[in-house]
């Protein structure tokens, strides 16, 4: 099952196609392991979307001829105009939505099938469950046992520096905090690939780069490939890999980017580098000559 942990909804695939179909990741596995050991077993895509596009209605093309690879442990940003159908690469990983041509592929490991969580900008936390009540959703999509809930619900909330707050209820929490749970519940799941459709829009600038500083720490500890979707071109920098950037509708990808920054990253600190703003500017550009 592929759990969509922005509004909670599950849905499925059948085996034979060419998009998603989950189990379970074995903790013990590559996925989960540290930064430097992780590291070591790096370089096999995770997803791979080969000339994809994408109508929604038979006329009206959303994607053209999107082509890219996601490599394993890898974080990916995509940026682009509003409505070009970055939201709608998301779906398609997730399986849930179709191409209409061209094909998308989630290689699997050692036989098993792939975890793919998805994180949305709105949180969507079940108000009538606490904090550790709404982390277990993911712990049940994933099959975990109930005894091990309460041992790996604290891990979580340690991770997430939310100890003190796991039977507070999301009215009682702040956007930030709110937003912390949601990543909790997406990492209880335990996806090899997170698909993020921009999770911290609706965060004020200042707890946005603190979140921001979250996610990576979190990234460097266990090394998921992420897929993020951004309309900030600084978060982007500041997080990513590698950016691509998508034209006006139908949505092509027209340019890529390495984002050759050090590792671990202050997101503030780089905001002071040359090539920093190089690469936004070039970003920029790239995205009004197609507005």
């Amino acid at each position: 099952m592929i759990s969509l942990f922005g509004d909670g909804a599950l849905t499925g695939r059948r085996p034979g196609q060419a998009f998603a179909v989950t189990t379970r990741i074995d903790p013990a596995s590559a996925s989960m392991l540290p930064v430097n050991e992780a590291a070591r077993v790096s370089g096999a895509p995770t997803a791979i979307l080969s000339h994809v596009s994408m109508s929604y209605d038979g006329r009206r093309e959303v994607l053209h001829d999107i082509d890219f690879t996601l490599d394993q442990g890898e974080f990916l940003s995509i940026v682009g105009p509003s409505g070009c159908g970055k939201s709608t690469i998301l779906r398609l990983i997730s399986g849930l939505v179709q191409a209409t041509e061209g094909r998308l592929e989630i290689p699997s490991r050692s036989g098993s099938r792939t975890n793919i969580g998805f994180m949305f900008q709105r949180d969507a936390l079940l108000p009538w469950a606490d904090v550790c009540a709404n982390i277990a959703v993911g712990l049940e999509c994933s099959g975990v046992p109930k005894e091990q809930h309460a041992g790996r619900i604290k891990v979580l909330l340690e991770l997430l520096g939310l100890s003190e707050f796991g039977h507070y209820y999301p009215r009682a929490l702040s956007g930030g905090m709110r937003q912390r749970v949601a990543l909790g519940r997406l990492l209880a799941y335990d996806p090899e690939i997170m698909l993020m459709d921009e999770p911290f829009g609706a965060l004020d600038a200042q707890t946005k780069i603190l979140m921001g500083y979250e996610l990576l720490r979190i990234w460097t500890d266990y090394r998921k490939s992420v897929v993020f979707v951004t309309h900030d071109i600084e978060e982007a920098i500041g997080l990513s890999d590698r950016i691509l950037v998508m034209t006006d509708r139908p949505g092509r990808i027209k340019s890529e980017y390495r984002v050759d920054l050090p590792r671990p990253r202050d997101l503030r600190g780089v905001r002071k580098m040359p090539v920093f703003h190089q690469l936004s500017e070039q970003i920029w550009q790239d995205i009004v000559a197609n507005v």
